[in-house]
């Protein structure tokens, strides 16, 4: 499975009710410590402090921090509307200017806007906001500037504003593509499960109706056959039909609850299949005219379920070939139970060397026969592959098909 990287994910991928809140609280939180800013070093600040006019008594003071207040007020909005906020405090940055005030806080609180709007919004916004930004700075610093002087405009430490722009900007990209990098790391590992679910799901129907169809074939031939002449006999071949396409219903109906997330208790369902039920399994085949013995080995215990599952399936996919394609007589199933896994191996007497070996549904399973590609083989070497297990299949020099297959515990 692919490795999703973790990054740290901002607004702009998680727009729920909790980050936007948590982005408006910072933002109008961090509006007193700028207006304290703007009082300090813009608007109170020596030899270049804002003119507000001719006031006495406590009017000056007061006027002060009105204006630094109304200056900061506009950073409030910067978490849901960071583009028109920039606006302002870059038009607030040239009316400061016009009045003698510093800009540098103004411009700084501008480059800190430039990286969140590079990070949340398109390429050409924030290279748009980047530019506002350089164009607003080279208009306050040469305002007042001689012709001859313009280049001094660039050196330290009015370069600086310069200089952190192109930062935030750059850091605001690169945080950007590593967000997307890792969307479509996750995009892609959730179609990847998907997929996944998709194959285990036809596995599973497969491996489900194929054997159950090959049952009631075999069966509904034989009734046809002696219906006339053996009523009792062709009887008990449509029991068999019935029996099996009930236990096929029934199946069918897990799986579709299982796949609508229904109560797993609900009055109809059952657990899925497993090693238990190996001995009904083999019953069937025996009644279809094959005859069949289990040997079990080893010390018998508790699987996991998913090994469980899939040792099940991989015996009932042998006997439904065995039964459509092969023509055996006899068949043997055998059941190891080792230390750290389960052996499985099932072998039959029929025509081995007539199939190809790459499924059962036509051409390939065990003892092959029919033409056409078919999945039987091929679905058993995934079960088995996914559980990092050995499997191999294919007709023996003695005559028949063996399957065998080792599933780690």
């Amino acid at each position: 499975m692919t490795r999703v990287p973790k990054f740290p994910v901002l607004p702009r991928r998680l727009p729920d009710a909790l980050t936007a809140l948590s982005l408006a609280a910072l933002s109008w939180c961090s509006v007193p410590a700028f207006a304290i800013v703007l009082l300090t070093a813009t608007i109170a600040g020596d030899g270049r402090s804002l003119h507000l006019g001719r006031h006495d008594g406590y009017a000056a003071p007061l006027l002060m921090v009105a204006a630094a207040v109304v200056l900061a007020l506009p950073i409030g909005w910067a978490g849901r509307r960071p583009v028109p906020v920039l606006g302002v405090v870059l038009a607030e940055a040239v009316g400061v200017r016009v009045c003698g005030g510093r800009t540098w806080p103004l411009l700084l609180a501008a480059t800190v806007l430039v990286f969140y709007v590079t990070v949340t919004r398109s390429q050409r916004t924030a290279a748009a906001a980047a530019g506002g930004v350089l164009i607003t700075w080279g208009v306050v610093s040469t305002a007042d500037t001689p012709a001859a002087d313009l280049l001094t405009v660039f050196k330290l430490p009015s370069a600086y504003q310069v200089v952190a722009t192109f930062v935030a900007w750059i850091l605001g990209n690169w945080i950007r593509l590593r967000q997307d990098h890792a969307e479509t790391l996750r995009e892609q590992a959730a179609a990847q499960a998907v997929q996944a679910e998709r194959l285990r799901i036809a596995r599973e129907l497969h491996d489900m109706v194929a054997h159950s169809v090959g049952i009631v074939a075999i069966h509904a031939g034989a009734a046809a056959r002696t219906i006339e002449i053996e009523p009792a006999g062709a009887r008990e071949s449509l029991t068999v039909i019935e029996n099996t396409s009930r236990e096929t219903l029934a199946g069918l109906r897990r799986m579709l609850v299982a796949l609508r997330e229904a109560d797993s208790e609900e009055p109809g369902t059952a657990p899925a299949p497993g090693l238990a039920d190996i001995e009904e399994l083999a019953a069937t085949a025996v009644d279809a005219g094959v005859g069949v013995t289990v040997q079990w080995r080893g010390e018998q215990r508790r699987l996991p379920a998913e090994i469980d599952l899939s040792a099940y399936r991989i015996v009932q996919e042998s006997l439904t070939n065995v039964l459509r394609h092969a023509g055996a007589a006899t068949c043997r199933i055998r059941l190891d139970y080792t230390v750290d896994g389960l052996d499985i191996e099932v072998v039959d007497d029929g025509r081995g060397s007539a199939g190809g070996g790459s499924g059962s549904g036509g051409g390939a399973g065990t003892g092959g026969g029919s033409a056409g590609p078919g999945f039987g083989i091929s679905g058993m070497r995934e079960r088995v592959s996914l559980l990092h297990g050995r499997f191999s299949a294919g007709p023996r020099p003695e005559g028949g098909f063996r399957v065998a297959a080792r599933l780690p515990i």
